[in-house]
């Protein structure tokens, strides 16, 4: 049928808004995209690049190195070592199996290895790498990298380790690193990124732990390029870490091997210090263990092993053992009764063995009695008597006056761990800390170092430093950080009476030279190098018993201090074995041959001891380990 004129227009506008709904929907369409690409291509177009860029480009710390320790001579205590090691991240994981069965035919790596990867990587965070071989063999770590292309995700990397060249000589001084720990990050403030580097190794014990962020440096950067498969396509930028600083300590290398080696397999520590500038020379304790087995982390078994010792390896106790002074504290007694006006050197103490105060006896070591004895005397033949009436002339608080005034009670700004304070005490301390009043035995006990008074063996070296120069001796174990010298602290005068001090003084000259001192078997030949000293027996039981009868650890502990050379001191020394026995029997010899060694420099020579004693020390010294050598050069060239 045919369509009228109207129809046809009326179609034809209808038709034309269609077209013209159609099309301006298309140009608003085509607008919006035009905007959207525009928005994107141009407005977010450096976001987009950065994205890409990090698809493509991977920044990885790089682990600086730690700083260097060396002694007094420039002897190596600490250093780092190469090590080779692959490595695993996360986001870079996906083909892990296949990595893994590739590694164990390349290398040789266990299915234990395999579980611990699988179980880092769940705990690990996206970017975080995991170690899959630590230590490689260069060849196994040749093959690693000669087949990265069949290895997504792998990473071989070459890395520093800490290594300790004298092992146990300096456990307890420079201490050890360890992989940083959960619990390490937790006690941290704010943590540094250097730490989240895989097996980063941070300081846990002694020097290395106290100078963490001196010796531990700055991370480096290295940015890569990868493709999809996170295969590393080239190296575009490297900046090397910043090293930690070098450390100098003022121990001297070959004292402190001596002192290990003599100290032996005793339960032991010993202490040798430069008078005039207080830097410790030497600080031992037995027995050690190999700081190397922490580095990495010590195994259940080796761990153990140090703690079920009974004579506890793992302490350093030249510092954080305390022990009762015995009769070593018998100087500040003396002392503090001569300041306080209430003696003189001259006056004399008749002993018979004992003294009674409040129905209760004293005794004297020597149960027979001394006779009359004065100051020096009472210090050569170490009489309990005289230092028993002393302290009830001066009382507890002057000795205990003295007592800081001379080093004990301290505890030294020295970068060591668990540093021990000892005890000092006075009425003000027993009535804070017991609850009870100070009573005349007390005093009496502590007259001669036992009762309530604890000191370390660097205290009781610093006491005797002090004795010796009349000076406030500060003990150092830093010499220099990057060749800039520390400070030598302290060294004010005491301001010491010196007649008081030359009387004392003379007392220990003679326990080492009269034949009738207590240390006379342990004197030095050679005259220019004389020691004076003071031997000490402290018990650890309440009841007198021969040490023979008793079981090792309910024995006496032995010490000695000492200043040498008398006339001109440049060194003192203490010396405690820990339920040794008799302080002028053990501990004594020991004290010794340590004082002889630092003033030498080298093993003694013969001619320092007397002549009766040389065969016995040459066969001695010939057992000690890493100084045989030396001691059979020293006979040829003394032939």
């Amino acid at each position: 049928m045919k369509r009228t004129p109207t129809e046809n227009a009326a179609s034809s506008r209808k038709i034309t808004r269609r077209a013209l709904f159609l099309g301006g929907s298309q140009v608003a369409f085509m607008g919006a995209l035009g905007l959207r690409m525009r928005y994107l291509q141009v407005d977010q177009a450096d976001t987009f690049r950065l994205l890409a860029e990090e698809n493509r480009i991977r920044d990885f710390l790089l682990a600086p190195a730690r700083g260097l320790i060396y002694d007094r001579n420039g002897a190596l205590l600490a250093e780092n070592e190469q090590t080779l090691r692959v490595v695993i991240r996360k986001e870079d994981a996906a083909e892990l199996d296949a990595v893994l069965i590739k590694l164990q035919e390349l290398i040789g790596i266990t299915a234990e290895d395999q579980a611990r990867v699988r179980d880092e990587l769940k705990k690990a965070g996206p970017s975080a790498p995991v170690i899959i071989a630590d230590r490689l063999s260069w060849e196994d770590f040749s093959l690693v990298s000669a087949n990265g292309p069949a290895l997504p995700g792998v990473t071989p990397e070459v890395g520093l380790s800490r290594y300790y060249p004298l092992h146990s000589d300096f456990a307890h001084l420079v201490g050890y690193v360890g992989p940083v720990s959960s619990y390490d990050i937790s006690r941290m403030d704010t943590v540094d990124p250097v730490y989240k580097i895989p097996k980063f190794q941070l300081g846990k014990f002694g020097i290395e732990a106290k100078l963490e962020d001196t010796l531990k440096g700055k991370a480096g950067l290295r940015r890569v390029e990868q493709n999809v498969h996170a295969r590393i396509i080239r190296e575009l930028d490297r900046q090397e870490g910043q090293p930690g600083a070098n450390v100098q300590l003022t121990v001297d290398h070959k004292v402190q091997n001596f002192v290990q080696a003599r100290l032996g397999a005793e339960s032991a520590a010993a202490v040798v210090i430069d008078v005039q500038t207080g830097d410790i020379i030497a600080a031992g304790s037995t027995p050690a263990f190999d700081p190397n087995l922490f580095v990495r982390g010590i195994s259940v078994p080796d761990y153990n092993a140090l703690l079920e010792n009974d004579h506890r390896p793992l302490p350093a106790k030249s510092v954080q053992g305390a022990y009762p002074p015995g009769s070593t504290f018998k100087m500040v007694t003396a002392m503090a009764a001569l300041e306080a006006e209430v003696t003189t050197p001259d006056e004399t103490v008749r002993c018979l063995g004992h003294t009674e105060v409040g129905g209760r006896r004293f005794h004297c070591w020597k149960r027979a009695g001394h006779g009359n004895v004065n100051l020096v005397g009472s210090l050569r033949h170490s009489c309990d008597v005289y230092y028993y009436e002393m302290a009830q002339r001066a009382g507890i608080d002057q000795i205990a006056a003295m007592g800081r005034r001379l080093g004990l009670g301290q505890t030294y700004d020295l970068p060591l761990s668990g540093i021990n304070s000892g005890l000092m005490p006075d009425k003000q301390w027993k009535l804070a800390n017991r609850g009870a009043d100070w009573v005349v035995g007390d005093s009496l006990n502590a007259s001669i170092g036992q009762g309530f008074v604890l000191a370390t063996p660097m205290q009781l070296a610093v006491m005797t430093a002090r004795i010796a120069t009349n000076r406030e001796v500060i003990p150092r174990i830093v010499r220099s950080i990057d060749g800039v010298e520390q400070p030598v602290q302290g060294g004010g005068d005491l301001g010491l009476n010196e007649n008081m001090l030359r009387a004392v003084r003379q007392g220990m000259f003679e326990v080492s030279n009269s034949n009738r001192g207590t240390a006379y078997a342990s004197r030095i030949a050679d005259e220019t190098l004389r020691m004076a000293g003071k031997t000490g027996t402290s018990q650890v039981r309440s009841t007198v018993v021969n040490n023979n009868n008793v079981p090792w650890e309910e024995r006496d502990h032995a010490l000695f201090v000492a200043f040498a050379p008398y006339d001109a001191p440049r060194y003192a020394i203490s010396v405690v074995v820990e339920h040794g026995g008799g302080g002028s029997s053990v501990a004594a010899p020991i004290a010794r041959d340590l004082m002889l060694f630092a003033l030498h420099g080298a093993v003694p020579p013969m001619e320092s001891y007397p002549s009766s004693q040389r065969n016995t020390i040459r066969e001695r010294f010939r057992t000690l380990p890493l100084i045989g050598n030396d001691v059979e050069s020293d006979e040829r060239s003394q032939a």
